[in-house]
């Protein structure tokens, strides 16, 4: 049981019959009634986002999700092909299952995907992640000294901000939470 003082982004509930993810929440304490909290949900199943309002203390069930590591295979028109590493059965997903999870994505990488009554809902990637830096306007001399940032595109397709004096071919460090860079890995 999940009570709503334990409300967190990124918590999972069970709410009308089906699993829904925490995206964003807030508490309200009303005068002398008592408090509220305010919460946008996912529906993990449909992908749908909604606002909704419990009273301060609402109990909810956690639902029950397996998890299974994976494998991202490729992408073919909308759909990103994962492999089971235990039977080699390979799971298509759409790009609304996947959310902010496909701009990490590379081929081979490992990822967590979760099951509901069987059924595949959502992959879940490292909190941080390394990939190399597939185009980025080149750094200059002295570049470093004025401590600014500059757009590189990555290997997966995300756009970051990074310092100057990293070139093209570099790898880095992303924290995936957050889409920012972290640190250049050696």
């Amino acid at each position: 049981m999940i009570s709503t003082s334990d409300f967190r982004k990124g918590a999972k509930i069970q709410y009308k019959n089906a699993p829904h993810e925490i995206v964003d929440f807030q508490h309200h304490k009303m005068g002398r009634g008592g408090a509220i909290v305010r919460t946008k949900l996912k529906n993990m199943k449909t992908g749908s986002i909604f606002d909704d309002s419990f009273k301060g203390g609402e109990k909810f069930e956690t639902p029950k999700l397996d998890e299974k590591k994976m494998q991202y295979l490729y992408k073919e028109e909308d759909l990103y092909y994962f492999m089971d590493n235990e039977t080699y059965e390979q799971i298509p997903l759409t790009s609304e299952h996947l959310g902010d999870a496909m701009k990490f994505l590379i081929e081979n990488m490992e990822a967590k995907m979760l099951f509901y009554s069987g059924e595949p809902l959502t992959v879940e990637v490292p909190m941080f992640v390394e990939l190399k830096i597939a185009k980025t306007d080149p750094g200059f001399k002295g570049d470093t000294a004025s401590g600014g940032s500059k757009p590189a595109l990555l290997e997966s397709g995300l756009t970051v901000k990074v310092p100057f004096h990293l070139n093209e071919g570099d790898v880095i460090k992303i924290d995936t939470r957050t889409s920012e860079y972290i640190e250049r890995v050696k």
